[in-house]
């Protein structure tokens, strides 16, 4: 009789793993990778204002402070993303760390303003590969559980918010900007420690025909979970699908700090609706939703209101754009086969950092001349067009595989009916 030959995709394999301790562990590494992000983006919003009185800078120099952190992820998302997908998310990692690491500590000891603001430009360049993070942990999550786990990780950014908030409020009355970005440094220092154990992706790996290698590391994640693998041989595929659709001063400053923490906790209750919503209705439905509720609750702002009416509006408004934001943040690479898949999401968070850049030259020209109320339908307006846009797209990701590569349906189910066929009929 002939031998019987079994096979199994990656899906599969990823599907009989589960999610267990393995992607835990994936998920503190990668989460801790956006909780240093986003200390390292809040902390602008407390040195800015130090360094403007420390240095008597203008306005205008002090929100370059912030566009030239902006710039510098926009370069950093697209070469980031080209790394990853030629050589390897782990050394994307390594590399982008380092210099973030690196020039943020040596933020702390700038002689003057120009050589702070390169060394924020430089920091600004390594976390452009934020969306890595999200790519690699993606690839390890079946299908049927990856909307609700994108979103969780995405509570390690407002954790990250928080924490900087909290910091400062500690480290600035007491010691000055300098130990801040210092400090503030640490968390991306500790994700170099910890670099050798974390696991390439076994999509990258197959994609890579290092198939032996990827299936090292699912029996790895099988033991970790205590679950098996499927019987036989790990294939991937490397045909192309064209039916598949993917394509001030301390006392101010202390009370910008409470406030800081205030409005970063609206995120939370954002990221719990994603959770809800972003598997049951889909993508598409969630990030329309919540957008629509968030341009409802910016519209009373327009005219004057009572503080505490307008501080309820800001939560609401922000929670549904943290919210939305979450979901794009998983719809994005998503849409990309793993052969592109970080140089896809590097490229929609390259144009994301354009807003990024403006909204701090935007903001601070409208605000500072009393335009409150053109800031507010400015940013009606372009919510209202983003919501046309999501509308327009074509593709729903919700309970979707993964695509490995730019493949023939029709020649992949052609494979797996031969391997079908091969198997003898009792």
């Amino acid at each position: 009789m002939e031998s019987e030959r079994l096979v199994y995709t990656l899906d599969e394999a990823l599907a009989a793993v589960g999610f267990g301790k393995f992607q835990g562990l994936v998920l503190v590494y990668a989460g801790f990778g956006w909780f240093s992000e986003a200390i390292e983006i809040m902390i602008l919003s407390f040195v800015g204002p130090a360094v403007k009185l420390k240095w008597a800078l203008s306005s205008s120099e002090e929100s370059l402070l912030s566009s030239v952190v902006f710039a510098g992820m926009l370069i950093g998302a697209y070469s980031w993303g080209l790394t990853s997908d030629n050589y390897g998310r782990r050394k994307a990692f390594l590399s982008m760390t380092v210099i973030t690491s690196g020039a943020g500590f040596l933020s702390a000891f700038s002689p003057n303003y120009i050589s702070l603001v390169f060394l924020r430009c430089l920091v600004g360049f390594g976390l452009g590969g934020g969306h890595v993070f999200l790519s690699w942990f993606l690839e390890f999550i079946p299908t049927s559980h990856r909307g609700k786990w994108m979103v969780i990780i995405s509570i390690f950014w407002t954790i990250g918010t928080i924490f900087e908030a909290s910091l400062a409020w500690i480290v600035m009355p007491i010691l000055n900007w300098r130990w801040l970005l210092a400090l503030s440094a640490v968390p991306s220092f500790s994700l170099l420690l910890f670099y050798r154990l974390v696991p390439e992706s076994p999509r990258y790996l197959c994609l890579k025909g290092r198939t032996v290698h990827a299936h090292q590391i699912l029996e790895k994640m099988a033991l970790v979970n205590q679950k098996d693998l499927p019987p036989g041989m790990l294939i991937s595929y490397e045909i192309i699908d064209v039916d598949e659709e993917y394509p001030s001063e301390y006392t101010s400053f202390l009370s910008v700090a409470r406030e800081k923490i205030s409005i970063f906790r609206s995120e939370l209750p954002g990221l719990l609706l994603s959770v809800v919503i972003v598997d049951r209705f889909g993508r598409k439905p969630a990030m329309t939703i919540m957008f629509i509720l968030a341009w409802v609750f910016l519209l009373p702002l327009v005219f004057s209101q009572s503080a505490i009416l307008t501080t309820g509006l800001l939560f609401g408004a922000r929670m549904f754009s943290m919210g939305t934001f979450t979901v794009a943040c998983i719809y994005a690479p998503e849409l990309y086969p793993t052969s592109v898949r970080s140089t896809g999401a590097g490229v929609a968070s390259a144009i994301g950092r354009i807003g990024g850049m403006v909204c701090p030259l935007v903001a601070v020209a409208l605000t500072s001349s009393c335009h409150l109320k053109e800031a507010i339908i400015l940013f009606e307006v372009v919510i209202a067009v983003t919501v046309t846009c999501i509308l327009l797209f074509p593709f729903e990701t919700s309970g979707r595989e993964l695509s490995d590569s730019i493949a023939v349906s029709d020649s992949k189910q052609a494979l797996l009916a031969e391997n079908s066929s091969s198997t003898p009929s009792p």
